[in-house]
């Protein structure tokens, strides 16, 4: 008897824990509900959203094909560039390939005037040669002088005699040659030749300048005659120029 009804006491001391608790639960339910924010149309307006770019709904099958071709209006206006003229740049190399090729043209170019200088003298020196003006008949000083004057241009050639090329004593040779006149080869010889002229002033046309290294044909005015060298070749030049020293005999032999 009296453990039935202490089992009763606690059946019910349960159910009363149980109901509280219930009660408890629904209140804050309750207060839940009654403390929720209510929306109004003002806060409606605030927070607004949409999408910024169409939906894509199209399955895209060959993407790199897509990616690497371009297609571009023909009259599409790019503001300019596509007239932008962009300088093309060479490597090492090029610049290399090329300075070779303008190098190598220069040196062609080069040895072709040298070939043709080279043929032009020879058609000259053949001309010269070729066209030895006759001298006149009377020998005189004067005319051999003037004589004298249509060797200029003619080549220079050391132990030349001829007008195909001579040196300054054959040169003189030569040309007093064709006035029936002989003179020795040389013109330290030539410097014992004929009469002395005293000085320079007393000098006249077709007198012989000579040193021990030189001779020429004085044409008058301090001026000579003369083959002087390659480079030069045959033509006047000033007493004061070709003999800088002095130490010349002036000889008379017409």
């Amino acid at each position: 008897m009296y453990t039935a009804w202490g089992n009763l006491v606690k059946l019910m001391s349960i159910a009363r824990k149980t109901v509280s608790f219930m009660t408890a639960l629904v209140a804050a339910g309750t207060l839940f509900v009654a403390t929720a924010p209510v929306a109004s149309a003002e806060d409606a307006e605030v927070a607004t959203s949409s999408r910024s770019f169409p939906k894509v709904t199209t399955v895209r099958k060959d993407l790199f094909a897509e990616s690497t071709s371009t297609s571009v209006d023909q009259d599409a206006d790019w503001g300019g560039i596509e007239a932008l003229d962009v300088p093309q740049t060479k490597s090492q190399a090029e610049k290399d390939a090329e300075a070779a090729e303008q190098a190598a043209a220069e040196a062609a170019a080069a040895q072709a005037a040298s070939r043709s200088a080279a043929r032009e003298s020879l058609s000259t020196t053949s001309s010269a040669a070729a066209s030895v003006p006759t001298p006149p008949a009377s020998a005189t000083g004067a005319a051999i002088a003037e004589y004298s004057l249509n060797f200029i241009g003619y080549p220079y050639l050391y132990g030349g005699t001829s007008p195909s090329g001579w040196d300054c004593s054959g040169f003189v040779q030569y040309v007093f040659a064709q006035f029936g006149v002989s003179l020795p080869r040389t013109s330290g010889a030539m410097m014992s030749v004929g009469s002395p002229v005293g000085s320079l002033a007393e000098a006249q046309p077709g007198d012989i300048i000579a040193s021990a290294g030189h001779a020429a044909i004085y044409i008058g005015n301090g001026m000579v005659m003369n083959a002087m060298d390659y480079g030069a070749g045959t033509n006047t030049a000033a007493v004061a120029w070709v003999f800088p020293g002095g130490g010349y005999a002036i000889r008379r032999v017409v």
